[in-house]
């Protein structure tokens, strides 16, 4: 008999995650599985951060590190923000953790009490809700769609906030939706934040590189706000250094002297060696960042053109990131002749039996009616990919 945690039986099993464990089960079957569902770039670690990866084997970074992140480290991502955000941040308000995904919870498990809520913007990245539920809080999920290009109005936000609110998640660059915001959407977001004092603000930019219109600009910038944002970032994303596990948070010192404390009790610190890369990535000078950027461009442009030639499929073009998010409700309701295709996740499992494609259902992302496509894949699979899903989707009536 199994005596599991209520938290744990509450808790969704990460819809990407799974997608892609399934992908691998097929896969290792023998079934041709054409994989658009992980956000992962499809490039190699650069060369120059592996080789400070091996340095830092031999001179033997094998001890615990400081909680937070080794100094240099920290003080390497002082000088990022500054330098390439705007924003002034001390050691003492830094800290490193296990990717962008603990980072987050870290902040979420800091400063929400159960029955806060925390306003997430739909479409959103899946983990944001079952974090803030682990943390006994309550999301408060904004709608949108594709007609207002995936993005929340002030006036929605203002409506939103109540005396429990204590958090507001945003993301942009967006996952699932690659669209952006302008300086003056965020500005107007911003201002509503400035006006209820007590609400925080995380900004998740981790897809920050990952730009081929418009600027990104970090919420921490605007100085009104300055000490109620919580800035998240990694190096996973514009380093290919998913498997690294290296995030980390810019914040007001005593909510990163919280996250210190918490991770102090988790996992003590994070890899010493993935450290010593992080720090390589962060003061690197080599052109791998422009040179994937403008692969995912050439991707996106490829990606939404086949998609649009799909009958009853809308989409969007992207701004940022690796994603698409097309809107196939058209389909939902039909049939193949045995199988009623109901939902976005059905429709993502159907593409996957039926045209070996494995995508994301929106339904985990709080955007039924949508699924999400990582582009981040070589030119020929992509088009493979899309040849098969069109040819798939024929079939329903």
């Amino acid at each position: 008999m199994e005596y599991l945690s209520d938290r744990i039986k509450a808790m969704a099993t990460s819809a990407t995650m799974a997608m892609a464990r399934k992908s691998r089960e097929l896969k290792s079957g023998g079934q041709d599985i054409i994989s658009l569902s992980l956000g992962e770039p499809d490039f190699n670690t650069p060369a120059y951060i592996r080789e400070a990866a091996k340095e830092a084997i031999d001179s033997n970074y094998s001890k615990y590190p400081p909680v937070s992140g080794y100094v240099d480290l920290r003080d390497a991502i002082c000088r990022k923000f500054k330098e390439e955000n705007g924003i002034i941040y001390t050691r003492n308000q830094v800290v490193v953790s296990g990717g962008g995904k603990h980072a987050i919870i870290n902040v979420i498990l800091s400063i929400v009490n159960p029955g806060d809520e925390v306003i997430i913007l739909a479409p959103y990245w899946v983990s944001y809700y079952d974090q803030v539920l682990i943390a006994g809080g309550r999301p408060v999920i904004l709608e949108t769609s594709i007609e207002n290009d995936f993005k929340i109005s002030p006036a929605q936000l203002e409506s939103a906030i109540t005396e429990k609110t204590r958090l507001v998640i945003f993301n942009s660059p967006s996952n699932p939706t690659g669209m952006v915001y302008s300086r003056s959407e965020q500005e107007a977001i911003a201002r509503v934040i400035h006006r209820h004092e007590g609400v925080f603000l995380m900004s998740d930019e981790v897809y920050e590189h990952i730009l081929f219109e418009g600027e990104h600009v970090s919420m921490a910038s605007f100085d009104f706000i300055y000490d109620r944002v919580i800035t998240v970032n990694a190096v996973s994303k514009t380093y290919a250094m998913t498997g690294w596990r290296i995030g980390y948070i810019g914040a007001p010192e005593w909510i990163a002297g919280a996250c210190d404390k918490l991770q102090g009790q988790f996992t003590s610190g994070v890899s010493s060696i993935a450290q010593r890369a992080a720090l390589a990535a962060l003061d690197g000078k080599d052109d791998s960042r422009e040179l994937m950027r403008d692969a995912f461009l050439r991707r996106r442009n490829l990606i939404c053109r086949l998609l649009a030639e799909i009958k009853g499929i809308r989409v969007r073009i992207p701004q940022g990131a690796f994603y698409v998010l097309p809107d196939i409700s058209h389909y939902l309701g039909r049939s193949d002749g045995t199988q009623l295709v109901r939902t976005a996740d059905g429709l993502a499992l159907w593409l996957l039996d039926r045209a070996g494609v494995a995508t994301v259902g929106g339904d985990a992302f709080g955007a039924p009616g949508y699924i999400r496509i990582s582009y981040a894949n070589s030119d020929d699979l992509l088009v493979e990919a899309v040849r098969r899903i069109k040819e798939a989707l024929e079939i329903l009536k």
